[in-house]
């Protein structure tokens, strides 16, 4: 006699019941964020989970995407590991709460915790938190994002004022079956320029992350934000990456994908008035049985806009990757300057790289270019390294670091540029 299997319930373990207690804590909070907060949930529990059949889910794995057996909890402070990456200014937070922070940020920047800046910068939190809607595919989990949204990092650099060093903000979640819902908001006023640094890490076995981040690039701004995203190998995560970049702003965004067992990542970036520049990176490494899916649009709406994506993947093992990219440019953004590429690395021959590129078009005078590769390491190089005495596993790491320093090679601030290689390395050699 067969034994049935109930479906994955639409809520999971975020219920109307844990929704409330969540409620209860951050009560004290602007009514109306807690107004978005229950049209949010709202929304998360009416939405369909998806399935095969949505083409913004094409490639994904269905099998483990359930909500169920998690948990939010708090943790002991005591258990955090020591950051990897040594910043003058700093917040941390686990398990959804502050719990740290360093350093003082230069006179007239705003550095503080989301829950801070609600009560004493509530008009400006409005205008950019969240302000972007989910386009991708993952609007259900979106919604359970800003539903359960807790705490985060707000960093605000006003007119005329550069931040010389970097922000690091660092997210972690800890127990098993934790849930966290980290976010980051950036805004750059006219003429500002900043860097800063997401780090997610966790211990625990199959955990649930949900996080955010909104970069805003008023009139003339420069904002760097750089992303470290090593979750455990037993973690869901779900990540989207909201980027709005006016005239002549520049936002350049990396993310580095090491951890998770399961990772999607969405990045919607807009550019809305003449003269903005997005430029999107992301570096992977997939080994063992990892998923890392990665979905990107690119929205061009005004004239003289460029934009440049650059997605590399490593893969080992029986690891999976995706990319499914878009490039639309609306009919009024002529001279428009975009390109897309998605390039991966096969390490070996029972991985899969499933790569989507494409384009919609809807102005005359533009330069559009996309496109995909997938490769083996090239034998010749490899031998080479192999004929001095390197050893195969050491020539195939060197390889992929020459492979991804196309990426690396982009980051300004020499710890942070080690930081990243660190994880890579450690990654790698797993």
């Amino acid at each position: 006699m067969s034994t049935l299997i109930s479906p994955p319930t639409l809520v999971g373990s975020f219920t109307r019941e844990v929704f409330a207690a969540h409620l209860e804590r951050v009560k004290h909070l602007p009514a109306w964020w807690l107004d978005r907060k229950r049209t949010a949930y709202e929304r998360f529990t009416t939405a369909p989970m998806p399935k095969r059949t949505n083409e913004g889910w094409r490639f994904s794995s269905y099998a483990n995407l359930t909500l169920d057996g998690f948990r939010l909890e708090r943790a002991d402070a005591r258990a955090l590991p020591a950051p990897t990456f040594q910043a003058s200014t700093s917040l941390t937070f686990l398990n959804n709460q502050s719990v740290g922070r360093s350093g003082a940020a230069p006179e007239g920047v705003i550095f503080d915790t989301l829950q801070n800046a609600l009560l004493k910068h509530g008009d400006l939190i409005k205008s950019h938190l969240l302000a972007q809607p989910s386009k991708l595919g993952s609007d259900k989990f979106a919604a359970l994002h800003e539903a359960f949204l807790e705490d985060g990092a707000f960093i605000y650099v006003p007119k005329n004022v550069e931040a010389a060093a970097p922000f690091a903000v660092f997210h972690h979640a800890s127990g098993d079956n934790a849930a966290v819902f980290p976010h980051t908001l950036v805004v750059a006023d006219e003429n500002a320029k900043v860097t800063v640094a997401d780090f997610f890490r966790s211990t625990g076995k199959a955990q649930f992350a949900c996080g955010g981040n909104d970069l805003y690039a008023n009139h003339g701004a420069q904002i760097t934000y750089i992303a470290m995203q090593d979750w455990s190998r037993d973690t869901l995560s779900f990540q989207f990456n909201a980027t709005v970049s006016r005239r002549d702003a520049k936002v350049v965004s990396l993310n580095l994908h090491a951890g998770a067992r399961q990772a999607r990542h969405e990045s919607f970036s807009q550019l809305q008035a003449p003269g903005a520049h997005s430029e999107m990176l992301a570096l992977t490494v997939a080994h063992g049985t990892q998923e890392f899916d990665q979905r990107t649009l690119q929205i061009h709406q005004a004239p003289n806009t460029g934009s440049n994506l650059l997605y590399k993947n490593a893969l080992l093992d029986q690891a999976k990757t995706i990319f499914s990219g878009l490039i639309v440019v609306d009919p009024d953004a002529q001279k428009t300057d975009a390109y897309q590429s998605n390039r991966n690395l096969m390490l070996s021959d029972e991985a899969e790289a499933h790569s989507l590129p494409g384009l919609e078009i809807q102005a005359n005078d533009v330069r559009c270019t996309h496109g995909a590769t997938s490769a083996r390491i090239d034998a010749e190089q490899e031998f080479y390294l192999k004929a001095r005495g390197i050893s195969p596993a050491k020539a195939q790491e060197l390889l992929v670091f020459g492979f991804f320093e196309e990426v690396l090679g982009k980051i300004e601030n020499e710890q942070l540029h080690d930081s990243l290689s660190a994880i890579i390395r450690e990654k790698f050699n797993q």
